[in-house]
């Protein structure tokens, strides 16, 4: 497609890692409620806390990274640290152990391997930005093959061979990088290593540090609702869902988590034309109303959830799947515009020297985002179905709201930090 090698290095990379992650992710709220009887709502809490810290280690991986290890060290311990959690939720006993060890290993392997991507382009290169789009796509790859490959082994052959399989991704993933490691951007000098005076390095960049602070406080919010994919939304497909296809065959349950990655595929490359088309036209729309916008479509979509699980509720009925299918298109189409759209912001944003810092930031968002939304999770089983649907997308709308706010306080914000660049150098 035009780019460097290396991007498809940590595309691969990344579709194997999250390939794992997503595998023991869609049998994860199943395996809670139907093989260790733990209860709805503490499943939803225990899945909104391990979900929070996946997001919370980054933070801690990434300033490691920068500082002493360096990127390449990062990925290959964060890789096999994980790659042994996943074993370990083979075996029942190991299974709150295995969380925090997959936890850990995702802080480590997550910020570096994306923070590798600027360094594969120029400042100048229009390649830079789509090249996040592609990345994305390479997560959600991953994320698509692994329900159903670790969900249809976990659902008919039990939960820990869908476990196992999610290990063998993680290995998978190690081994792609290990061999293309030398198409990849050499290490930039670490913070630890300079001197004193360029230690004030920081204060030009202040500025933008704190607005990206302020976006990942935003999108906080935002993923209190976009997390529900795996807690709530995998509970709906159980009980209220029709999943019959004919007379004799059920879909399972975590394929259903299969059509968000899937929708992914499907609209990414219509969307990333459209931009393309725009940008030839001189017509671009500041990150943050892109990132806006995606959150009213996602809010959108559970409204209509809300629609007609009121009405089927109303008729004593289950949903039919379709209805399932037309939900993951709607919120995924505003995914598309908020997160990839996101993580290339603060990518493009970062400091050198604090690039993997910069990306831990926004994956740090998703910790508190997480913990609210297994805080919302818990009021599942306390409300009628509709109306929690209804306040997931309040939630939704509030964000979107709160990033309007800040895209017209400031503008294109990334436009400006460009050109304060250009003009330091």
């Amino acid at each position: 497609m035009g780019h460097p090698l290396g991007l498809s290095v940590l595309f691969l990379s990344e579709t194997w890692e999250r390939f794992s992650f997503y595998g023991m992710r869609a049998l994860l709220v199943y395996y809670m409620t139907k093989r260790l009887d733990i209860a709805q709502a503490n499943a939803s809490l225990i899945y909104g806390a391990y979900t929070a810290l996946v997001y919370f280690t980054p933070i801690f991986g990434g300033l490691l990274a920068d500082r002493w290890l360096g990127k390449r060290r990062s990925v290959i311990i964060g890789g096999a640290t994980m790659a042994l959690g996943h074993f370990m939720m083979v075996f029942e006993p190991l299974f709150y152990p295995a969380l925090v060890v997959i936890a850990i290993g995702n802080g480590f392997f997550l910020p570096s391997l994306t923070s590798q991507i600027r360094g594969l382009y120029r400042d100048d290169d229009p390649r830079g930005k789509i090249a996040y789009n592609i990345y994305y796509a390479g997560v959600n790859l991953g994320a698509f093959v692994a329900p159903l490959v670790c969900g249809f082994l976990g659902e008919r052959h039990g939960w820990h061979w869908g476990f196992a399989m999610a290990g063998i991704g993680m290995v998978t993933s190690l081994v792609i990088y290990l061999v293309g490691s030398p198409h990849l951007p050499p290490e930039p000098a670490r913070a630890a290593s300079t001197s004193a005076p360029q230690s004030v390095a920081w204060a030009p960049h202040r500025r933008s540090l704190l607005f990206l602070m302020g976006v990942a406080a935003i999108v906080v919010v935002f993923r209190g609702a976009y997390e529900q994919v795996g807690n709530t939304i995998a509970l709906w497909v159980d009980a209220d869902v029709n999943r019959q296809i004919g007379s004799g065959w059920s879909i399972p349950m975590a394929w259903f988590q299969a059509l968000n990655p899937f929708s992914v595929f499907l609209l990414t490359p219509l969307l990333v034309a459209r931009w393309d088309r725009l940008a030839r036209r001189g017509v671009e729309t500041p990150l943050l109303y892109k990132m806006a916008f995606g959150a009213a479509v996602v809010a959108l979509s559970y409204l209509m959830l809300a629609a007609v699980t009121g009405w089927t509720e109303a008729r004593a009925t289950h949903a039919h799947w379709a209805w399932l299918v037309g939900w993951f298109m709607l919120m995924t189409l505003g995914e598309l515009y908020i997160l990839p759209t996101g993580l290339g912001l603060f990518g493009r944003m970062a400091p050198e020297g604090l690039r993997a810092t910069c990306i831990a930031l926004w994956y740090f968002a998703g910790f508190f985002g997480n913990l609210f939304a297994g805080s919302l999770g818990t009021l599942w089983s306390k409300l009628p179905h509709d109306a929690f649907f209804v306040i997931i997308a309040g939630v939704a709308s509030a964000a979107a709201v709160l990033l309007a706010m800040v895209a017209r306080r400031v503008g294109d914000v990334e436009r400006r930090h460009r050109s304060a660049a250009a003009s330091v150098h």
